[in-house]
């Protein structure tokens, strides 16, 4: 959950939380670090399915964040009813989500969080980042690029 205070909030969401939104979280926790701004954010990924609760990431999405020097310790969660009231924005990965996302929240009274597409700030206007699990290690690597170009344009975009 979001802490509150007055800093600002983003949950990155995908369908199983062990690919793409903790490879988003990872980056966007380094870029925020890098910046000397890591306390002016709370940040955290989740799933919109309850499949992988407790799990580590896709041992990819590890040795792909490993291999840009960057690492995690996220386990596996799902979105809950809070999030939609906590979170200033949630940043998922592709239609299929946001659907998802727009139906909870439109469920949830005061519902506070921005629902995006993650892809939405990506500057080459790839809208969709696709789902790795079936792929290869490229794939990985091909989420990764997406996430370090979309958080960086929407850590811009939100400052």
């Amino acid at each position: 959950m979001a802490q509150q205070g007055n800093g600002k909030s983003v949950l990155f969401v995908c369908l199983g939380n062990i690919c793409r939104s903790p490879i988003a979280e990872a980056v966007f926790q380094k870029l925020v670090t890098d910046a000397g701004i890591s306390k002016e954010w709370s940040i955290d990924s989740a799933a919109t399915s309850d499949w992988n609760v407790g799990s580590s990431p896709d041992s990819r999405a590890l040795k792909c964040l490993k291999s840009h020097s960057i690492e995690t310790s996220h386990r596996a969660q799902q979105i809950t009813r809070d999030d939609f009231l906590s979170y200033d924005y949630i940043l998922c990965m592709d239609e299929s989500n946001l659907q998802d996302l727009k139906r909870r929240g439109s469920q949830v009274q005061n519902c506070k969080a921005k629902i995006e597409l993650l892809g939405s700030y990506d500057p080459q206007k790839q809208l969709i980042i696709q789902d790795p699990y079936y792929g290869r290690d490229e794939d990985f690597e091909t989420v990764y690029q997406q996430c370090i170009r979309c958080c960086k344009s929407f850590l811009e975009k939100s400052s």
